[in-house]
């Protein structure tokens, strides 16, 4: 299911951990309200797209465990709530994804509890149940743990069942089994509804490639072509972002079914060579990638990010180095694709693991009483101390935020940037690998992007035919304004030029 190309792909996005983002009640737990009344600051940072985590009745505060497809988690508001963000977002242009979770359920979901009362109940073939003797007939008692999964022991116990279910993530929540009709007749049912009852823009599709478990691994791309049918039947345009964490060749066949696949390769490789302060041949190993996801999908749409729920923060990888922390928006955001900026990235929020720890309140202020700060957590990371809250980097034109929202609003201005399909991207060799440098082309204006990852002045060894790239569009570099004429570039500094104005 090719995207369509006329259709307008939002080009930057926002990633939403609901619970923390905004309280508007008081009760210290973010809310879709709270959301709802900070688009306007999300629309004015530039964000035209929201992905937000789960908002389904869940037990757990990250809600990745529904117990109702149908319902809005309390905790957060009503569905009428729901339905407001989703229009006052439209007016400003802001398209919604929900974080659909339809690789596992709840313990608690209606369904598992009917299945799990016996081997005769008609839910049991949504889920896997085996016995003990079939599990290691098949050797699949265990498994290696894997980036998105540190499960060993994949199959748990019912009490007093003969067999035991499958659940790759937590005994809490077990995988749905896609070879039941009933159950693909009831997630057509949840499309439907969120798609046209409600009117989302899209889905963002969590454990994309865990759909079916690992023993039946070559179904999950072949499952995705019977979703994506079922999306464009019911709301021809949606938009579908799959959750694919894995390496280039397996990611790539995703392409012939959904929009866009999160890069995970190049967020891995963002970190480190901002840690190593070395280039890793990063534009050489995107190229490679794109011929490969070109192969399966010309359109393909390569969601780029720095880091996300499930993972340690940037401004923490970076160790709040603050010239780092701008420099990896810096390439984030001149890099082609469909960026997501994790919420609380734009303001250099801190966090590392465990998993509530990188999913900390958002600063909105240091009146921590009526800002809409929420207080789910004792913050560890991110907390007035540590991270200079939103209202004061508002007024601060050297701060984090201020740095991405002058990035966001260049990358949808200038064409090089925000071309999305067909990445246009070439090496500039500058003879010095704590350099980073590439050519965006484009028909009206190319642009030259250097990144000096280094602690040190760089010089800038400009090859001959880029001679001419002088004017300068942007620089995190006080020394460079206007043209190009001191061939140096300070540490942790990026410029962007262009050949003309």
């Amino acid at each position: 299911m090719i995207a369509d190309k006329s259709r307008f792909i939002p080009r930057v996005c926002y990633e939403i951990f609901v619970r923390s983002f905004c309280d508007s009640n008081g009760d210290g737990i973010g809310d879709l309200n709270g959301i709802t009344s900070k688009l306007d600051y999300l629309a004015d940072l530039g964000i035209e797209a929201i992905w937000l985590t789960p908002i389904h009745p869940s037990p757990s505060y990250h809600k990745y465990d529904v117990t109702d497809y149908y319902a809005i988690e309390p905790e957060f508001g009503t569905m009428d709530d729901f339905k407001k963000l989703l229009a006052s977002a439209r007016d400003r242009g802001i398209e919604i994804y929900l974080d659909l979770i339809i690789n596992h359920t709840s313990t608690l979901h209606p369904w598992f509890s009917e299945a799990r009362k016996n081997t005769a109940n008609a839910y049991r073939e949504f889920y896997w149940w085996m016995t003990p003797t079939q599990i290691e007939a098949l050797g699949i008692s265990e498994r290696e743990t894997s980036d998105d999964s540190q499960v060993v022991y994949p199959w748990h116990e019912n009490p007093e069942d003969l067999e035991k279910y499958y659940g790759l993530f937590y005994k809490g929540m077990p995988d749905l089994n896609y070879h039941s009709q009933a159950l693909r007749e009831e997630l057509e049912k949840i499309i439907r509804f969120w798609l046209v009852d409600v009117g989302v823009d899209g889905f963002r599709l969590d454990a994309a490639r865990h759909v079916y478990p690992e023993w039946e691994k070559h179904l999950s791309v072949e499952f995705w072509q019977y979703f994506s049918k079922l999306v464009q039947d019911i709301k021809p345009g949606a938009f579908t972002v799959g959750e694919v964490w894995a390496e280039t060749e397996e990611v790539a066949p995703y392409f012939r079914y959904l929009d866009a696949t999160f890069h995970f390769d190049l967020s891995f490789a963002l970190q480190r060579m901002l840690i190593g302060e070395k280039d890793e041949d990063i534009v050489e190993k995107l190229q490679s990638s794109y011929a490969v996801f070109e192969k399966y999908n010309p359109l393909f749409v390569d969601a780029i990010m720095l880091t996300n729920h499930d993972q340690d923060r940037i401004a923490s990888v970076t160790g709040n180095h603050k010239e780092k922390i701008k420099m990896a928006a810096s390439i984030l955001l001149t890099l082609p694709g469909q960026p997501y900026i994790y919420y609380g990235e734009e303001i250099g929020m801190l966090g590392t693991k465990p998993d509530p720890y990188i999913r900390e309140p958002f600063i909105w202020s240091d009146d921590l009483e009526s800002s809409g700060n929420t207080n789910w957590i004792d913050a560890q990371f991110s907390k007035k101390e540590t991270v200079v809250p939103l209202s004061v980097q508002m007024e601060d034109p050297d701060s984090v935020y201020n740095h991405y929202k002058t990035l966001i609003n260049l990358r949808k201005s200038e064409p090089a940037l925000s071309q999305i399909f067909a990445p246009n991207l070439h090496r500039v060799c500058l003879q010095d690998d704590q350099m980073l440098s590439y050519f965006r082309p484009h028909v009206d204006k190319s642009l030259v992007i250097i990144h000096n990852l280094s602690s040190y002045d760089k010089p800038i060894l400009m090859p001959d035919d880029k001679a001419d790239f002088k004017h300068i569009l942007f620089s995190t570099d006080p020394q460079h304004s206007g043209m190009l004429q001191t061939m140096q570039l300070a540490p942790h500094c990026s410029l962007i030029l262009a050949s003309h104005s």
